[in-house]
């Protein structure tokens, strides 16, 4: 049972990290970043961000609290499993 844990919580560690890699290249940055690809380029911001810049870092926040819990988890787990 353990094991399995262990298992289902580093499969959810490994695609976490890789969503967000990706998610983190989609934020547009000083140059535009990859963000530019998907129309990110032609905002004439006055106020500050747009709307699905806030929705973009408002997924990944969450993204990242679920990556940081599954890794404190995967911790406890492997700790007190040996």
């Amino acid at each position: 049972m353990l094991n399995a844990l262990t298992i289902a919580l580093a499969v959810i560690l490994i695609i976490t990290s890789v969503l967000l890699i990706v998610l983190i290249l989609l934020h547009r940055g000083k140059g535009g970043g990859l963000s530019d690809l998907f129309g990110g380029g032609v905002s004439s911001s006055v106020g500050g961000s747009s709307v699905a810049e806030k929705n973009l870092d408002r997924l990944t926040v969450g993204l990242g609290l679920i990556w940081a819990a599954s890794i404190v988890a995967v911790g406890l787990l492997v700790r007190t499993g040996s």
